[in-house]
């Protein structure tokens, strides 16, 4: 084919009624005309710039489909064929469509095909196998299935039959997957074995002795390069788990643990590095896991990932712990300090005595101590005194500051004889007012009022003026210091706050309170924060719910169902709205609208609790829509804490099994968070939905 017809009526093509990633399609002549007229460099920079306005990041628009014809046609042509075929088999392959029908950009290039499957026999083995791959996505069962089955029978080299392979298993699966079976073992070449595993995982193969020899024998596989742009060669393993494991059943389930268990012992450390995180994605999505891998993992700690996988499972990992305790001993090493640190998260006890030992040298145990949002570090006093020999240092950053006034903090009336470091840091380090007022608690006279001139000394801060009224009572610095931050719109939240703990001693500031409302039709997410902060405050100040509910109001008419953006402000929202008790019985229909909306169903059910007339409550809807929340992680801890607000309420509905099935299936409630939070957080949720039984 010439270019002439392979671009034959291109110029007259309605480009400007198309539109592609970035707007209407006009330039698609242009650029489809340099890849086949330019020169090498103009191709090249034409194949991108297409790669980016009709398969943007994986996502097909309009004029995707309507530029397959002159693509297939100058594939055909010769014309940068490689590069061409790869574009039609990703444009095939998409699922992220973008005002398209479903389906349509790959039935597109499946009606090509008359002029792609030729392609399957051209003399460049490169060809050959972008063909085979472009085909596969099609789908096709028509015409497809015979072309590539004629193709293997003739095919010699193997990093393309094993791309026909693949390419069968996505139009033929059965008579793919009997063809694989007897490709598993090791006189097979190893990218045609590798293609017979996924054939085989693809058709959901019972999995056997055989899978699981060619799987280890293929490791590591990033050399491999079969069904060319997936992952599935460079993370081979964490690709077979993770699909045994989706199977949820228990023979799948111990295949891939079994799997990762061998690969972990495996004398070469590459495979032991790749088996590595493919048990920590496994530990993530299985509760099985841990259990069986923690004997195999903890000979590896010194390795980052193995040490980082044994502090996200915490006291899960308690059996790991002396081999932590005694890698965490080594001198002045990296490896020790990562030890140290899974120990703080697994069994702080035990890592509190090497950590005051060598705290100016390891910084990520002393991370992890410091971490707010972990469990409190247990108080020891050799501890305290490093802390506070390395708060007194020159040149302390602000991080490490954090961590260790954050220790200090949540150690309470312990840590009182840190109380002159903590002064000092005071100036450079607003924050420590906080644990300023926390270690003097309840303290001796002469300790709070040392804690009280050093806090009026560094006024100004918002949080030095609310540690000075949380140390003394005296609310005239913090009524100041938010009559000045209610004007200031980036602390008006945290100000709102302040007013709401003063309670009836800032009835003075209810005036700037009521003005700082926002009143922009587009608000921003901190404006709307500020919006609940100043309704919580208004009510708790003089106990009127009028403003309180009015301003309530109006924030979940703006956010609540509108999208993720918004959940922890509609969150936000429910629990301000929940303090009003009876008092926001006004807000209870917009509550009810949310029952059906998962991300925020948890808190409203919750609200509805404490506000809602007690002879009104759909109990059981309550209790499922709660459940719900925690079934699709859209809010697992509001609903768990909703169902415990059931109570017995709860135990009385239908959903008691339901229940049941998330305390003991396998496959995580949890699965989105902060790394090191999410399977612990898995296990306390399940502890608590284990109580309601």
């Amino acid at each position: 084919m010439d270019l002439t017809t392979a671009l034959a009526g291109l110029d007259a093509h309605p480009w400007a009624d198309l539109s592609h990633a970035y707007g209407p399609a006009e330039d698609l002549p242009d650029l489809l005309r340099a890849l086949a007229e330019g020169d090498e460099a103009t191709a090249e920079e034409a194949v991108s710039e297409l790669y980016g306005s009709i398969l943007h990041q994986g996502t097909v628009y309009p004029a995707s489909a309507d530029a397959v014809p002159y693509l297939a046609r100058l594939a055909a042509a010769g014309v940068r064929t490689v590069d061409v075929l790869g574009l039609l088999g990703g444009l095939a392959e998409s699922e992220g469509e973008w005002e398209v029908p479903d389906g349509a950009v790959r039935a597109a290039v499946a009606d090509q095909l008359p002029l792609l499957l030729p392609l399957l026999a051209d003399p460049d083995e490169t060809v050959r196998l972008t063909a085979a791959w472009a085909v596969g996505h099609t789908g096709d069962a028509g015409t497809a299935p015979a072309a590539l089955w004629e193709r293997w029978a003739a095919e010699e080299s193997p990093d393309v039959a094993a791309e026909l392979l693949v390419a069968l298993g996505r139009v033929d699966l059965g008579a793919a997957a009997a063809e694989a079976r007897v490709r598993l073992g090791e006189e097979t070449p190893a990218p045609l074995r590798l293609a017979a595993v996924l054939v085989c995982l693809k058709n959901e193969d019972r999995w056997e002795a055989a899978h699981h020899t060619a799987v280890l024998g293929l490791l590591p596989a990033r050399e491999l390069t079969v069904d060319r742009y997936s992952v599935h060669h460079e993370e081979l393993l964490l690709a077979v788990v993770d699909t045994l494991l989706d199977r949820d059943t228990d023979a799948d389930r111990e295949a891939a643990l079994t799997l990762l268990e061998a690969a972990l012992g495996d004398p070469r450390p590459e495979v032991r590095a790749e088996a590595l995180w493919a048990a920590d994605h496994a530990c993530y999505v299985s509760r099985a896991a841990p259990p069986r891998l923690i004997q195999a993992v903890a000979p590896l700690a010194a390795q980052d990932t193995a040490a980082s996988l044994l502090a996200k499972l915490g006291p899960l990992a308690a059996e790991a712990a002396p081999a932590l305790l005694e890698l965490a001993t080594r001198p002045d090493d990296r490896a020790a300090d990562q030890a140290l640190a899974a120990l703080v998260r697994i069994a702080p006890g035990q890592a509190a005595p090497l950590l005051a030992r060598d705290l100016a040298r390891r910084p990520e145990a002393r991370r992890a101590a410091g971490d707010s949002r972990a469990p409190a570090f247990p108080f020891a006093p050799e501890l305290l005194a490093a802390v506070r020999g390395r708060l007194a240092a020159d040149g302390l950053g602000d991080n490490e500051t954090a961590d260790l006034v954050n220790l200090l903090r949540r150690w309470g009336p312990r840590a009182v004889d840190g109380l002159p470091e903590l002064c000092a840091v005071l100036p450079r380090f607003p924050y420590a007012a906080s644990a300023v007022a926390a270690v003097v608690a309840g303290g001796p006279p002469d300790a709070r009022e040392r804690a009280a001139q050093a806090l009026r000394a560094n006024a100004g801060p918002l949080q030095v003026a609310r540690a000075h009224h949380d140390v003394t009572g005296e609310p005239a610095l913090l009524l100041d210091a938010v009559a000045e931050r209610l004007a200031a719109s980036r602390e008006r939240a945290e100000a709102a706050q302040a007013a709401a703990d003063l309670g009836a001693a800032a009835a003075g500031l209810l005036p700037d309170l009521l003005a700082a409302v926002s009143t922009e039709p587009e608000p921003t997410v901190p404006q709307l924060d500020a919006d609940i902060a100043t309704a919580r405050a208004l009510w708790q100040i003089d106990g009127d719910a009028q403003e309180a509910v009015r301003i309530l109001a109006s924030v979940l008419d703006r956010t609540a169902g509108n999208g993720p953006w918004y959940r922890w402000t509609t969150v936000r929202a429910l629990r301000a709205a929940a303090s009003l008790g009876a008092a926001g019985r006004d807000l209870a229909p917009r509550l009810e609208a949310l029952l059906d909306q998962p991300q925020d169903a948890a808190g409203a059910a919750r609200a509805l609790l404490d506000i809602a007339d007690p002879d009104t409550l759909d109990v059981g809807r309550l209790a499922r829509a709660a459940l719900h929340s925690v079934e699709t992680d859209a809010d697992v801890t509001g609903g768990c804490e909703a169902l415990h607000a059931l109570g017995a309420a709860a135990r009385e509905t239908s959903l008691l099994p339901y229940v049941g099935d998330l305390v003991e299936r396998d496959r995580r409630i949890v699965t989105s968070g902060l790394a090191y939070d999410i399977i612990g957080e898995d296990e306390r949720l399940r502890a608590l939905l284990a109580e309601l039984r």
